[in-house]
């Protein structure tokens, strides 16, 4: 099926045709429909790349944020954080649902220190995050076991000079009492894959 029908080249061919006497005004309306051609062209274009660009966008936060988080209003910490998740992840439309701790800490190696967001996750959830593991740059999903397993950004890994295999300390801003004072809590950490979202 033709994009125009006759009468449409008709019209089109009527007023960008020239009579003899008006051979200028036939270039001012090619210059006129070619900046118009292009005006839309470039309008089409740029909106087709910042669809693009949204899509990649939501696609990266959403894959390490989810829709929807639920806290404790009472506590600090959900206690019964398994019967929520497995409740909110039958319900329909639910793709995943995975319990995380999530705080600030102080993260130190050899060469430096710097601030960080931690997220506790359990390794069965954190095989599901397609985001991290299509991202994995060195070290192995399989290697995340243990109680001091990490993983952590390229970019922190970078700038603290960290490689898998490395130890790193997470010094955390909550205290313990001693009889010598408050001491802040100390964890060591083995670096066990480094990833880049």
């Amino acid at each position: 099926m033709p994009f125009f029908s006759r009468f449409e080249w008709m019209l089109a061919l009527r007023y960008l045709r020239a009579r003899r006497q008006e051979g200028f005004i036939s270039v001012i309306a090619i210059f006129s429909f070619l900046g118009i051609m292009l005006g839309v062209a470039t309008l089409i274009i740029v909106m087709s790349v910042m669809n693009g660009f949204r899509a990649e966008l939501m696609g990266r936060i959403l894959g390490l944020n989810g829709h929807l988080t639920i806290q404790s209003e009472a506590a600090p910490i959900l206690r019964d954080f398994e019967f929520v998740a497995d409740t909110v992840g039958k319900m329909p439309g639910v793709v995943m649902a995975n319990p995380i701790i999530e705080g600030q800490v102080m993260a130190t190696a050899d060469r430096g220190s710097s601030g960080v967001m931690v997220r506790g996750v359990r390794p069965e959830d954190l095989m599901k995050e397609s985001a991290i593991a299509k991202g994995i740059r060195e070290g192995s999903m399989r290697d995340f076991q243990g109680d001091d397993a990490a993983m952590i950004g390229h970019r922190l890994a970078r700038k603290l000079g960290l490689r898998v295999g490395d130890q790193i300390t997470l010094i955390s801003p909550q205290t313990n009492a001693t009889p010598f004072g408050s001491v802040p809590r100390l964890v060591r950490y083995r670096v066990a894959a480094i990833f880049d979202v």
